[in-house]
This record gives structure tokens, C-alpha cells and sequence, in this order.
């Protein structure tokens, strides 16, 4: 199962240039596609959660969508998604300085927070929020300095779980995790509300001391495509997308078959065996896929995927958005509909919402420009007085 994580809350760091720092120039379109598609590829992946279903009890179709998820899409966006957050925190930095990004992150850990105890316990703002801080020291280092960082603590925390699926192989009696929040037929709002209010410090500092060297590998990383200018000129880097797109997306997807195969089992070994795996093998297929859309941008062949940079560009709008419909369609004191959708179905209504939430997206932006949280976010951090385009700053060369 994979946490969500919120894609806006990613500054705008391809906003245009005001023109006092020179030429307006165009919005980047390869940060937003990856931010549309990826808002889809979690929202198929966390429905396992939202729905209620146990990846190792599907059957027939059931479980040919659950082992095409597990193939094609689970690990890979939300590494695609925590990868964009450190690169758009790392612009940030770079072009506000730490008062604007501390001030920032503490509103997301509060929005974060407000998520987990009103809608949903999968919230991952907060923690994002509040790993960001780690890039405060990182603000001089260049992109070799942050790739290094990066792989080494992806590696130590690769190492801390294969160590916790090691002792559970040897105690085979324990039974697997589920990670499902208890929805028991008749549970009202407020007593969910109530219960996921005491849990949110226990949550994220838990998730944080578990999770945390994985995401910050994932934001060093980000931090260093920022140096180097990656998204915001992949002209200036085909070989590196080629190599991400021939090497990434083959061994993402070997990986993700061992994944598929590990959520088949029952017990609990299998169950943190598959996190590793999960994890290293959504690193490598979600830089396959940067590659491949990166390439697709350069040539100019994105095609419809294209689309998909309107739902980017509101995507903290959006995240929330699809919290909102699957908890009031799945949760007792809704719809109820929990443990009545297997995986083929599940999929199905996400794509749905996830595609859906595209032309809503494109219509929205034409009326009003930006999305409702993120016009919130930008009044909060930089006062109701700024325009947006007041907000981005002098762009310097990620280079230097």
C-alpha cells in the first residue's frame, strides 16, 4: 500500500518571470505533466486503501488489476511526486531564502494535519512539511554533492528494511500487516475524527523515523535536478533522459513483478519484504517514466499526455479533491461503500475521477488562473496583495 503525497505543494518554480528581471518567459510544461499523471498513477495505487481490500485476497480480474498496478504503477508516482516536492522546495530556497520556505512549510504541515483529522489518515503533506526542513542545509550544495547525499541515505534506509524482513522470515507466525484504518459499520464522523486527532503526532513522527531516509533521498534527488535545470531544459540533457528511460523502465518493471508476486502472499515477511522492492523499484520505473515523458517533451510528442499538465498545475486542488470523493464514497458515515470493490473495479473508478479531474482542471484554470488551495497557499505565505507572478523572483541559473 502507498501513501499519497500532495503534489502542489510544490511552488510554482516555472511561473513566469516578472518582467523587471527581464522577458517573461513560458510556463515549463514537463513539471506539470508529471505532476497530472502522476495525481493519477497514486490515486489507482491508494485505492487499495480507500476501497478496503487486501492486495493478497483478489482474485480473477481482481487480481490481474492488482498485479498490474503493482507492475505498472505502484512506488513509481509518489517517487515521481516526492522527487518534484524536493525540487520545487529546493527552487524555492533558492530563489526566496529560508524565511519564505519555513513559512511555507509550516502552513503545509497544518494544512497536512487538518487532512489527516478531517478526511483522511493516508495524509502525507505533513510529513512532507516537515522533512523539507533537511534541505534548509543543504541550500549550497550542488548536484553531485545531493546525488551523493541522496543514495546514501536511500541506501541506509534500504538497509533498515530488508533488516525488519529478515527477523520477520524467521518468526513466520506473526501475520501480515494491512496498514487499513478500522472502518466498522456505524462509525460516525466525529468519532473518526476523533480517533485520527490522537494519532496524527504518533503518525508522523512514526512515519518520518520509518520513512524518512527514502524521502529524503527522493527530495535530494530532486534537489539536484533542480541544480542542473532538468525539467525546466530537458533539451539540454537527452542523453541522461535516454539513459533514465532505457535502464529505469525495464528494471522498475522486473521489480515490480517481484512486487506482484510478494503482495500475492499472506504473511507478514513477504508483506516488509515488499517495501524494499516497492521502493527501489518505484525509484528506478518513476525515473523511467521522467525519462520517457522528458523525451516526449523534447520532440515534441506528448500528444494527449499533454492534458494532463492542467491537473498539474492544480494538483494540491486536486489531491485533496480525490480525498474528499473516495472517503465520502467508501466511509460508514457516507456511502458506506467499503469491502464492496475489488481491485479491477477500484482501478476503474480511479481513472474515472483521476481523468475527470482534467478538463474540470482546464476550466478552472481558464476562469480563475490558479487552483482554490494553491490561490490560498500563495495569499497565505505572500500576503493578499502579491500577484502571482510577483512571488517568483529573479530566476537564477541552477547551474551556478
Amino acid at each position: 500500500m502507498t501513501a499519497p503525497d500532495p503534489a502542489a505543494s510544490l511552488p510554482a518554480d516555472v511561473a513566469p518571470e516578472p518582467a523587471e528581471h527581464g522577458p517573461v518567459r513560458e510556463r515549463s510544461v514537463l513539471p506539470d505533466v508529471l505532476r497530472g499523471v502522476a495525481l493519477v498513477g497514486i490515486l489507482v495505487v491508494n485505492m487499495q486503501d480507500f476501497a478496503g481490500f487486501l492486495e493478497w485476497q483478489q482474485r480473477g480480474l481482481d487480481r490481474v488489476a492488482q498485479a498490474l498496478t503493482d507492475v505498472l504503477a505502484n512506488g513509481r508516482f509518489i517517487s515521481i511526486f516526492a522527487m518534484l516536492f524536493g525540487w520545487g522546495a529546493a527552487g524555492l530556497l533558492a530563489r526566496q531564502g529560508a524565511g519564505v520556505f519555513v513559512r511555507r512549510h509550516l502552513l503545509l504541515l497544518l494544512i497536512g494535519a487538518l487532512h489527516f483529522v478531517l478526511v483522511w489518515h493516508g495524509d502525507i503533506i505533513s510529513n512532507y512539511a516537515l522533512m523539507a526542513g533537511f534541505l534548509l542545509f543543504t541550500a549550497r550544495l550542488n548536484a553531485r554533492a545531493l546525488l551523493t547525499l541522496g543514495i546514501a541515505v536511500g541506501a541506509w534506509g534500504q538497509w533498515v528494511w530488508l533488516m525488519d524482513a529478515l527477523v520477520a522470515f524467521s518468526r513466520p507466525e506473526r501475520p501480515r500487516f494491512t496498514g487499513l484504518p478500522d472502518l466498522s459499520a456505524g462509525s460516525s464522523y466525529a468519532a473518526l475524527v476523533a480517533e485520527r486527532a490522537t494519532e496524527f503526532w504518533p503518525n508522523v513522527i512514526g512515519g518520518n523515523l520509518y520513512n524518512g531516509p527514502w524521502l529524503l533521498c527522493l527530495f535530494f534527488l530532486g534537489a539536484a535536478a533542480q541544480r542542473t535545470g532538468l525539467l525546466l531544459r530537458p533539451q539540454d540533457h537527452l542523453p541522461l533522459l535516454h539513459r533514465l528511460a532505457v535502464v529505469g523502465v525495464p528494471l522498475g518493471l522486473l521489480l515490480g513483478v517481484a512486487l506482484a508476486y510478494l503482495n500475492t502472499q499472506g504473511d507478514r515477511a513477504s508483506g516488509l519484504l515488499a517495501i524494499p522492492v516497492r521502493m527501489t523499484g518505484g525509484l528506478a520505473g518513476g525515473l523511467g517514466y521522467v525519462g520517457l515523458i522528458g523525451l516526449l517533451t523534447v520532440t515534441g510528442r506528448l500528444g494527449v499526455l499533454r492534458a494532463f499538465a492542467a491537473s498539474g498545475r492544480v494538483a494540491m486542488s486536486n489531491y485533496l479533491a480525490q480525498s474528499l470523493v473516495m472517503t465520502t464514497l467508501f466511509y460508514p458515515y457516507a456511502g458506506g461503500l467499503t469491502g464492496q470493490f475489488g481491485a479491477a473495479s477500484a482501478v476503474v473508478l480511479a481513472l474515472a475521477l483521476g481523468l475527470l479531474q482534467i478538463p474540470v482542471s482546464m476550466w478552472w484554470l481558464r476562469h480563475f488562473g490558479t487552483g482554490p488551495m494553491e490561490w490560498l497557499v500563495r495569499t497565505l505565505v505572500y500576503g493578499p496583495a502579491l500577484k502571482n507572478s510577483d512571488v517568483s523572483g529573479p530566476v537564477k541559473d541552477p547551474r551556478s
